[in-house]
């Protein structure tokens, strides 16, 4: 896959590079995997001084399919959005991101099963943002590693926007809108779960009310950070857990088996277009189920 830009600077080509996001691996992999270096149509090595106005260009190997590594698994995916370089897919609820020990037929696997039945030339599956088992909704995903670099410096610069949708419930008032800064960690005595706790790792959500029955909420929720389980376990901290939630103390008598969690909104800049992407997805139909329910009771 070949990238190219013209310079505006007179530094090595690795220091260019460098800014647009090149690690020294992805350099040594272009280096000593079949990949190249032209600048001006004539290949170079990654000390050569470039000059304001040079066109450079680098070639990228593909990832190819390394045996053993995950296994394609062929499964009909949601696609919202698609180019050469990134994918969003709505996820349902019940399929965990990532393999491990409790789940091997994944997320993953299926993204892993589309490319393969697509016969695209990258075939490694880069997952952006993850989603938990039981919370539905978009996940981003990277197709080759040059725009998971790219885009794991947003991720570090807080610049990749994600908002959930989530059904609380608690007694006592919620404020219309609020932010819950809270340090998240793992007890001693868990490998699953988290909680609040002093030692734990800086943490913030914000969140918006969008409607309300009694003292269950319809809560629109951003994620300044990525913390496991941290939207379950902030509002869960300021006493209105998400209803099915029963991990963290939340209501299974409203008629929905998971978490009631939905990420609705993902927006990011796409450095290859140069134009920012938002991308959006409906509630699941548990979730209109639930609402239904309560805007008949009231």
């Amino acid at each position: 896959m070949r990238f190219e830009f013209i310079v505006d600077q007179h530094v090595k080509i690795k220091t260019f590079l460098k800014k647009h996001d090149v690690s020294k691996g992805l350099l040594a992999k272009i280096k000593f995997e079949g990949g190249a270096i032209i600048v001006n149509g004539k290949p170079q090595n990654a000390t050569y001084l470039l000059d304001i106005g040079d066109h450079l260009s680098i070639d990228i190997p593909s990832e190819e399919d390394v045996t053993g590594s995950l296994e394609p698994i062929s499964h009909p995916l949601d696609i919202v959005y698609e180019d050469e370089h990134f994918m969003v897919i709505n996820k349902p609820a019940g399929f965990a991101s990532i393999p491990s020990i409790l789940h091997s037929s994944t997320i993953a696997n299926f993204v892993k099963g589309y490319y393969l039945e697509q016969g695209y030339e990258n075939k490694q599956v880069h997952i952006v943002t993850r989603l938990d088992r039981d919370t539905s909704g978009l996940m981003l995903f990277a197709k080759h590693g040059y725009a998971h670099a790219r885009l794991d410096k947003q991720l570090q610069e807080k610049l990749i926007q994600k908002r959930y949708f989530a059904l609380v419930y608690g007694s006592g008032p919620l404020e219309e809108k609020g932010e819950i800064i809270a340090p998240i960690g793992r007890p001693e005595d868990s490998i699953i779960t988290r909680c609040v706790m002093p030692t734990g790792k800086y943490a913030h959500t914000s969140y918006e009310v969008v409607q309300s029955w009694g003292d269950i909420h319809l809560v629109d929720i951003q994620l300044h950070t990525g913390r496991t389980h941290q939207i379950r376990v902030h509002f869960a901290h300021i006493g209105f857990p998400l209803l099915g939630d029963d991990l963290y103390g939340g209501s299974m008598e409203h008629g929905i088996e998971r978490q009631a969690l939905h990420c609705h909104r993902i927006g990011f800049f796409n450095p290859f277009s140069e134009k920012e992407l938002i991308c959006e997805s409906d509630l699941t139909n548990d979730f209109k189920s639930v609402i239904m329910n309560l805007q008949n009771k009231n």
